[in-house]
């Protein structure tokens, strides 16, 4: 990752101390009015931070170049990234896949003993942007939390890859930390697998995928999950405007990723199509103004209705990303501490 411009920096230091200021002023200083949609009223904050965003223009993916999408994304992540602990190792690996190396990431935190439970995390992007340093504060929280060793896995990107490229290397990363547990000095037999967004797609496609594996995942967290490209639930259009992931930019995303219209209704690209029977258990977190919240919720649904242990939950006042501004914004780190406490409780 590229170091910060002077201007970035400033950006960051005024971002964070205009957040810091009262929800009164912050209302004020977005507009003056609470934002409602189906129900939700939108967090005073992220409100504030929205505003922010517009006023300095900070451009949407769709009408970027991919090069320079990848660029703002790691900008986004860092300006209200969290702040991260010390952990005891965090190093670089290549693992086998299907086409080449995949690049990992593994984070050690203090005082784990080995045996140690593990998460396979994939990063969040639209398969298109984001990877190990966009996600590294998210991922060293989970593992410092969690109190598991946290395995990033940086899977292929479109459109230069697409459908399945992303999907296959989430899986070929899964076994392959099966298989090397020893050496990794993990436990086989809790390995879960997690990820935020298209990362979210993909730990519910590996779940899917390794039903007939010896070893499967031992959990599934699932962070505000894409999980239907056709995009066909309300809260796409009803959210799709304003509030930071646009129903444009999933547009730019999905030509990118997706070889044609028909892969969105298969099963490895949208789990929402898939029989779920038999997954292993899941917590789902959704976000009440994000595009995607629908279909988080209406996934969640249908997993317990195939008998599958899950547990949902929506930060209403939150929107798509929350867990990487979670440094900024006061409500969201309290979230992102739900998500971990829950992969602690599975992993125990």
């Amino acid at each position: 990752m590229q170091s910060p411009s002077v201007s970035h920096r400033l950006q960051a230091v005024a971002a964070r101390a205009l957040l810091s200021l009262p929800d009164s002023l912050q209302r004020v200083l977005a507009g003056g009015r609470p934002v409602e949609r189906d129900g939700y009223t939108l967090d005073p904050q992220v409100q504030h931070m929205l505003a922010m965003q517009r006023r300095m223009r900070r451009p949407h993916f769709h009408h970027l170049s991919v090069e320079r999408a990848r660029r703002e994304m790691e900008i986004n992540t860092w300006l209200l990234a969290p702040l991260t602990p010390a952990l005891e190792a965090v190093r670089d690996e290549m693992f086998p896949g299907p086409a080449g190396k995949i690049a990992a990431r593994i984070y050690r935190p203090r005082g784990l003993a080995a045996p140690a439970p593990a998460t396979v995390y994939f990063h969040g992007g639209g398969f298109v942007v984001g990877g190990l340093d966009s996600h590294d504060p998210v991922c060293r929280i989970l593992a410092h939390e969690a109190r598991c060793v946290v395995i990033a896995v940086d899977y292929r990107l479109a459109p230069e890859h697409r459908f399945p490229a992303a999907a296959d290397d989430a899986l070929a990363a899964f076994r392959h930390v099966v298989a090397e547990a020893g050496a990794l000095g993990i436990d086989v037999r809790r390995i879960a697998v997690a990820g935020d967004s298209a990362g979210g797609n993909l730990s519910a496609v590996v779940s899917l995928d390794t039903r007939g594996d010896t070893v499967r995942p031992a959990f599934q967290l699932l962070i505000y999950p894409a999980v239907d490209l056709t995009m066909s639930f309300p809260s796409i259009r009803s959210l799709g405007e304003g509030f930071f992931l646009e129903q444009a930019t999933m547009e730019w995303f999905m030509n990118h990723y997706l070889r044609g219209a028909e892969d969105g209704r298969d099963p490895r690209a949208s789990p929402w199509f898939a029989d779920v029977s038999g997954a292993p258990a899941a917590a789902v977190f959704t976000a009440g103004f994000d595009p995607l919240r629908d279909e988080g919720e209406a996934y969640a649904r249908k997993l317990g209705a195939a008998g599958v242990p899950v547990a949902y939950t929506c930060h209403r006042g939150m929107f798509h990303g929350h867990i990487s501004a979670s440094g900024g914004l006061s409500n969201a780190r309290p979230a992102l501490s739900e998500m971990t406490a829950a992969l602690r409780r599975a992993l125990t």
